[in-house]
């Protein structure tokens, strides 16, 4: 073999392992790549699993417990945790020794509780590492008269309400909005200049009359109280304002829960929220009313359905006064004309611990009278923070899928009746499927 053969031969062979080598160097690096693409994804679904576990774990698990004084209750949340009990006095202090009471959360747990006392439990997962603090409320056993019939909501504000802020034209056409950095939606104006207002028209007059001189609005905003300054600006009409949307009351059609043996009333199972700002109203002071249904408009796929109802605000149809609008309800006083609308034997309340998933019924008024329409339990969500929500049901019965498709607005606060047991009332309607909707645990209704 010649010399310059013998080196070809040894470049060509050389060319060879720099290629192998750039093969093998590229193939491990994407299997690297793979690898660490494994590892991420692995790693990625252990966390959404341990997520879906606590989600599930915490959403089983209650924040609160009701339990009757003096009786038995049984629950069982089925989760892989213990809990270690202790009494809750006023001073603070337990009369129940750190680890006395133990229970076993995997398993059907009896409670039998002495009367007014209250209890808070450790939940421990796997009963070692600390994860929730329930607590434990003894309440009297009640029974309510389930009511079911439409009534007519007047509320007013607690103050004059901003709506929200926008711009306006001055004299010579340029825009300007005086309080649009000042004033938020949902403030409430309790005063200007030092001088209470409690009217939107006696606001405005109050602006109106400034003469373009700097006023002090004293307002509410997220429960503190404030005083903050604006100028009002003359607008193309030449009246004096500051650029602000404001509202002093609000009006609805609802239903009425249940009546109780002192003659109050709760209904609606949510609060009543301004339409704009979609937050509770403060309110001073509200009025029930009695109301007619004329119209029902049926709930389609993607559209809830309504009832709208005809209400006379007068003295001879009032039913009685609002004295709380919270978010699990409205609640107040009857008069002899609400409390004629309650008909019915009082039912015994039923705790979360009791209800179970499958057939119920509500009670509305849909065709002149109130009747108990079939309905399903599909899904309980014990978790406490959920407050209307906490009851998954769906329509099952004929007529009223005839009558309204299913849950229709003014329909919330319909009382939701299982075994004989007053259990919670009708919140909401899922907007992409009529037939479903959500209702409150009656406990919670009744911790207002």
């Amino acid at each position: 073999m010649r010399k310059d053969e013998g080196d070809a031969i040894k470049e060509q062979a050389g060319a060879d392992m720099v290629i192998l080598l750039k093969n093998w160097k590229k193939r491990a690096l994407r299997f690297k790549i793979y690898r660490c693409a494994l590892k991420t994804t692995l790693a990625v679904s252990c966390l959404s699993f341990l997520g879906m576990v606590y989600y599930y774990i915490d959403s089983s698990i209650p924040s609160v417990i009701h339990v009757r004084a003096g009786e038995e209750e049984s629950f069982h949340l089925g989760v892989p945790a213990k809990g270690e009990i202790v009494s809750v006095s006023e001073s603070g202090q337990s009369n129940i020794p750190p680890g006395a009471v133990n229970i076993d959360l995997s398993r059907t747990v009896t409670l039998k509780t002495a009367q007014d006392t209250s209890y808070e439990m450790q939940v421990k997962l796997f009963g070692i590492l600390p994860f929730k603090q329930v607590g434990i409320q003894v309440i009297e056993d009640q029974e309510l008269i389930p009511v079911g019939s439409p009534i007519g909501i007047y509320v007013k504000t607690d103050g004059v309400l901003v709506v929200g802020t926008g711009d306006f034209k001055r004299e010579d056409g340029t825009e300007c909005s005086p309080c649009k950095y000042v004033l938020k939606s949902g403030d409430y104006i309790r005063k200007v200049n030092g001088e209470t207002v409690t009217e939107k028209d006696d606001f405005i007059e109050k602006v109106e009359q400034s003469g373009g001189k700097e006023i002090v609005l004293t307002l509410e905003r997220d429960g503190e109280l404030l005083e903050l300054a604006v100028t009002p600006e003359k607008d193309s009409t030449g009246k004096y304002k500051i650029g602000a949307w404001v509202r002093d009351n609000a009006q609805g059609v609802g239903t009425m829960t249940y009546i109780d043996s002192q003659g109050h009333f709760g209904a609606l199972g949510h609060g009543i929220a301004d339409v704009d700002t979609s937050m509770l109203m403060l309110m001073e002071d509200g009025t029930l009313y009695e109301t007619n249904i004329v119209d029902i408009k049926k709930g389609t796929t993607g559209t809830p359905g309504e009832m709208t109802g005809m209400i006379v605000y007068s003295n001879d149809h009032i039913l009685g006064d609002i004295t709380s609008n919270s978010s699990k309800g409205i609640f107040g006083n009857c008069n002899e004309k609400a409390l004629a609308m309650g008909t019915r034997e009082p039912l015994p309340i039923g705790l979360k611990q009791e209800i179970k998933l499958g057939p119920a019924q509500i009670l509305c008024t849909v065709d002149g009278s109130a009747k108990y329409y079939d309905i399903e339990i599909t899904a309980l969500h014990l978790d406490h923070d959920n407050v209307n929500r906490g009851i998954e049901l769906k329509v099952t019965d004929p007529a009223l899928l005839e009558l309204t498709g299913g849950i229709v607005q003014g329909m919330s606060g319909s009382p939701i009746i299982q075994n004989g047991k007053f259990i919670g009332a009708v919140t909401h309607v899922l907007v992409q499927d009529s037939t479903k909707g959500y209702g409150i645990f009656i406990e919670n209704m009744l911790e207002h």
